[in-house]
């Protein structure tokens, strides 16, 4: 049976970008090559080449490709300011007045709950782990395909959770996030996701209104 190895362990092969592939078969190797892609792409003068879906792959996998990618860079970019977004700066989960997430996991959270930010993002973060943990979403074996609802479904709820941090952290700690020198990875990982959710249809206009001023900015 043709397998990769733990998807913890390409989350560091992606952000420590020095490990060598010991493993040239199975889904780990493609989703290592598709990475070493993306990654050849972002010093590009425009992002725009770096969501181009390579000729051959799979669209799934290119897709649950850059959700470790992006949830690398948001867990990344919230610990660097998480110090600022406590339960009493930031008691809910919001961009701005206008804009207001409640958390729901169907578990813990049977129904949309009022939770800070901090705690937002914290549930969040375990969540996804579980989803990218979930052999029958994130499938292990290469001969095993993505469920049908990938990318309708699974894909778009992740995708469209990570939005709400990003949106968060323009909306409420960009100054921090200036101060410890993290703004140019922000607005590149920014610019990369918005590029990449809208090419795909992943997130829906509707969600992309909270941030729509600074797409403009950095478009």
């Amino acid at each position: 049976m043709t397998s990769r190895p733990n998807r913890r362990a390409l989350d560091s092969i992606a952000i420590n970008n020095s490990a060598t592939d010991n493993n040239n078969n199975g889904r780990g190797s493609v989703q290592y090559q598709l990475r070493q892609y993306a990654e050849s792409t972002l010093g590009k003068a425009s992002l725009h080449e770096a969501v181009l879906l390579p000729e051959g792959e799979s669209l799934d996998e290119w897709v649950a490709c850059h959700i470790v990618d992006f949830y690398n860079h948001i867990n990344m970019l919230f610990m660097s300011i998480s110090h600022h977004c406590t339960d009493e700066s930031c008691p809910q989960m919001c961009a701005g007045e206008a804009y207001t997430y409640r958390w729901r996991d169907g578990v813990n959270y049977k129904e949309p709950t009022l939770v800070s930010a901090n705690m937002y993002v914290k549930l969040l973060m375990k969540w996804i782990d579980g989803q990218l943990d979930d052999t029958r979403m994130f499938p292990t074996d290469l001969a095993v395909p993505f469920p049908p609802n990938f990318r309708s479904e699974i894909a778009t709820q992740i995708l469209r959770r990570m939005l709400r941090v990003y949106a968060h952290l323009y909306w409420h700690h960009y100054p921090q996030i200036c101060q410890v020198g993290l703004a140019t990875m922000l607005n590149t990982s920014f610019t990369h996701f918005t590029l990449f959710v809208t090419k795909y249809k992943l997130v829906n206009d509707t969600e992309l209104q909270a941030v729509k001023d600074v797409i403009k900015i950095l478009a």
